[in-house]
C-alpha cells in the first residue's frame, strides 16, 4: 500500500462506528505482526496462498461474529506467548539502536537520560536473550519487532 501500512489502516478502520469485522490477508508470517493485528481488533488472519476453502471458512466465521485463525498461525501465536514482550519504550529504544544511534543520541531523541537508555538496553538484551546490541537487533528483526529493511 503506497501511503499507509496495513496496521495503520486497521487502526483507522477500528476507530469507526460500528466497528468493522476485519480479515487480514498478508505475506507476513511474523508473530509480532499477528499480535499487533489482533490487538488492533482484527478478527481473521490469513496468509497469502491460503486455500480457497480456508478463505471462505474465515469469511463465514468472521461474518458470524467469531474470530478465525488458521491452525498453523494459532500454533505459532501460542508458541510465541512464552517469549517476553517489549514495552513501547523498549521498542522505541530498540528501533534507535537499529539505526546505529549511541545511548547519548537515543536519550536526546527520546528525551530521556543516557543512564535511562542504558537501563532500557540491559532490559532489551535480557528479554531477547541477546549478548549484545547487534544480536538483539537481529533477533528483533527476525521476530518482526523492527524492520531493518
Amino acid at each position: 500500500m503506497p501511503k499507509k501500512d496495513g496496521q495503520e489502516v486497521v487502526t483507522e478502520l477500528m476507530s469507526r462506528r460500528p466497528k468493522p469485522r476485519i480479515i487480514v490477508l498478508t505475506n507476513s508470517p511474523k508473530t509480532e505482526d499477528l499480535r499487533r493485528s489482533l490487538t488492533a481488533g482484527v478478527k481473521g488472519y490469513l496468509l497469502k496462498g491460503a486455500e480457497p476453502r480456508q478463505v471462505w471458512d474465515t469469511i463465514r466465521e468472521v461474518f458470524a461474529g467469531k474470530s478465525s485463525l488458521p491452525h498453523d498461525v494459532a500454533a505459532q501465536l501460542a508458541d510465541s506467548m512464552a517469549l517476553p514482550q517489549l514495552s513501547q519504550r523498549e521498542l522505541q529504544v530498540l528501533k534507535q539502536m537499529a539505526l546505529g544511534k549511541s545511548n547519548k543520541e537515543i536519550g536526546q531523541i527520546l528525551y530521556i537520560s543516557e543512564f535511562t537508555v542504558k537501563s532500557y538496553v540491559k532490559v532489551i538484551l535480557k528479554k531477547l536473550n541477546a549478548i549484545g546490541r547487534t544480536e538483539a537487533i537481529a533477533i528483533a528483526s527476525e521476530r518482526g519487532l523492527i524492520n531493518i529493511g
